[in-house]
């Protein structure tokens, strides 16, 4: 124990030596690493939506007069895998997790910061491999299906291990955040204490550990076919195709939820707070992240309708998929209630956590559809699910990450931004969104395929009217980001606690000290006793 304390003495010393840049490289601080994370998702996140415009604005035409079908399918691959693997994943999980996880259980860092810094250069790696990958971008789509992706000329080896070793990051930060979950919860800090965020990031956590691998195998034999001619998904070599789908959704449909629980925390402490109203069924909300876990692990066939299933296990997925929308309607119906008789402030945070309701739910009823087997094999590879998926992805985790960011923005930086343009901003995202993707669910309706650079001159006027949308949107993202950027060098000072949150992380000053509290804080009540009478 003696040489362990010497070495934690050494390696603080050498901390406190650096300065500049590298002492944020060599950080062991949980809200610097959160902040590393933050400026990483959100580059990425900006890629993405400008790669996103790019195809847009090849679809406003029926023709490929823009770029060719196969930059198309490059583009599609790129702005697919950016925007899950390199943002929406990590983007509230690592971020968000990391900074507030142990400010909101009143410790001083994660439990495990050496490997908290080493899960983010990790990080940091995947994206150098998925670089050298845009020398010969792959063009399968960010699913990286076979057959086509085990033969493609395309360089999918090099994009699927950068997204493999994102998958090592993934897990890390998973096990660090259970274990400071359960081992470094201040005194009086019990489980039915915790802020719903905390619920939902260890709902998160236990996915990122339990399914992440899944994936990683799955890509490393399509590596191993490639590199080696191992015919794991080859018919001809006594393979499966449609195992690699198996494998690939037993994985990235818990991730659906890797990404939304974390959105799903967010609103549930926004809304409190904003609404001066204790969180409505408290209980409720908080094992329904863990149940939404847990049924997630059993409803990955709903994505595989049409690959030939046998009509019985279709029926069993169907059901499944029928029964995981529960847990989720808890937490609208709970979070609905506790709006009601509210003193709502629409605060910027409060619009993006209101646009999360109204469009997640979209998102969750139109999932329906797709779950019912009649209407699956029609809508199935269609714009239908376009705009599902984003909607839930879209309007739920990127709207709960902007409505995190505003929120916790005072307590990140310690600077107030400009509400009046944040608010702007707000109604141009959540204009442009819909107006983006809802003519999509009509386009899937009347069968038009997705994923094609081309498409019949009759589907011309919803299309352009979807691109036009996304004008709209990429004009309310970029005035949002150069509002909070503008915020950080002339934003007035913030207050400690400018919205009045009984929450932990709002009792210590902002920007937070190093060590978070002076002393660790004994908790004796709950964080949502907004409108009680002391």
């Amino acid at each position: 124990m003696a040489n362990n304390t010497i070495a934690e003495h050494v390696y603080v010393s050498f901390l406190e030596e650096k300065k500049g840049i590298m002492s944020w490289i060599y950080t062991t601080d949980h809200k610097k690493i959160g902040i590393l994370y933050l400026v990483s998702v959100s580059f990425f996140f900006l890629i993405a939506g400008v790669i996103g415009l790019l195809m847009r604005f090849e679809l406003l035409t029926p023709e490929a007069d823009f770029v060719s079908p196969h930059v198309y399918n490059v583009l599609f691959t790129l702005h697919g895998s950016l925007m899950v693997f390199f943002f929406i994943i990590p983007g509230l999980a690592a971020s968000f997790g990391n900074f507030l996880i142990p400010l909101m259980i009143g410790a001083r860092d994660v439990a495990f910061p050496k490997l908290n810094i080493g899960s983010y250069w990790i990080y940091i790696l995947g994206t150098m491999i998925l670089l050298l990958a845009l020398l010969k971008p792959a063009d399968t789509g960010w699913t990286f299906y076979t057959p086509y992706s085990a033969n493609t000329d395309t360089d999918v080896v090099l994009i699927t291990l950068g997204v493999f070793v994102l998958g090592f990051s993934s897990i890390l930060t998973g096990l660090n955040f259970i274990v400071t979950i359960h081992r470094m919860r201040a005194p009086g800090m019990t489980w039915h204490r915790l802020p719903l965020f905390i619920w939902a990031s260890y709902a998160t956590a236990i996915l990122q550990l339990l399914a992440t691998p899944v994936v990683g195998i799955t890509l490393i034999l399509l590596i191993a076919e490639r590199t080696l001619g191992v015919g794991f998904f080859d018919p001809a070599k006594g393979g499966d195709p449609v195992l690699f789908q198996n494998f690939f959704w037993f994985y990235s449909h818990p991730a659906v939820y890797i990404m939304i629980i974390p959105a799903m925390g967010v609103i549930s402490e926004i809304i409190p707070v904003f609404a001066r109203k204790p969180i409505f069924g408290y209980k409720a909300i908080a094992y329904s992240s863990l149940g939404i876990a847990f049924i997630s692990f059993l409803v990955w066939g709903h994505h595989m309708f049409t690959s030939g299933i046998s009509e019985v296990a279709a029926t069993i997925f169907s059901f499944l998929t029928f029964i995981v929308a529960i847990p989720t309607a808890i937490k609208v119906f709970n979070w609905t209630a506790t709006l009601y008789k509210g003193s709502i402030q629409l605060h910027s945070a409060m619009l993006y956590a209101l646009g999360f309701i109204f469009l997640f739910t979209i998102g969750g009823l139109t999932g329906i559809f797709l779950g019912a087997l009649a209407a699956d094999i029609h809508l199935h590879d269609t714009y239908f699910v376009v705009a599902h998926m984003h909607y839930v992805m879209i309007g739920g985790t990127v709207m709960g990450f902007f409505g995190a960011l505003h929120f916790w923005y005072p307590k990140w930086f310690g600077k107030m931004f400009n509400e009046t343009i944040a608010k702007v901003a707000w109604f141009l995202v959540f204009v442009g969104f819909n107006v983006t993707f809802f003519p999509q669910f009509f386009l899937g309706v009347q069968g038009l395929p997705r994923r094609y650079a081309t498409y019949p001159e009759e589907f011309q006027s919803l299309m352009a009217l979807s691109t036009y949308g996304s004008w709209i949107l990429g004009a309310g993202v970029f005035i949002m980001t150069v509002n909070l950027i503008v915020g950080l060098f002339n934003g007035e000072k913030a207050p400690q606690n400018p919205y009045g949150s009984l929450s932990l992380e709002w009792q210590v000053p902002s920007p937070p000290p190093h060590e978070n509290f002076d002393k660790i804080p004994h908790v004796t009540d709950w964080t949502y006793g907004y409108g009680k009478k002391s």
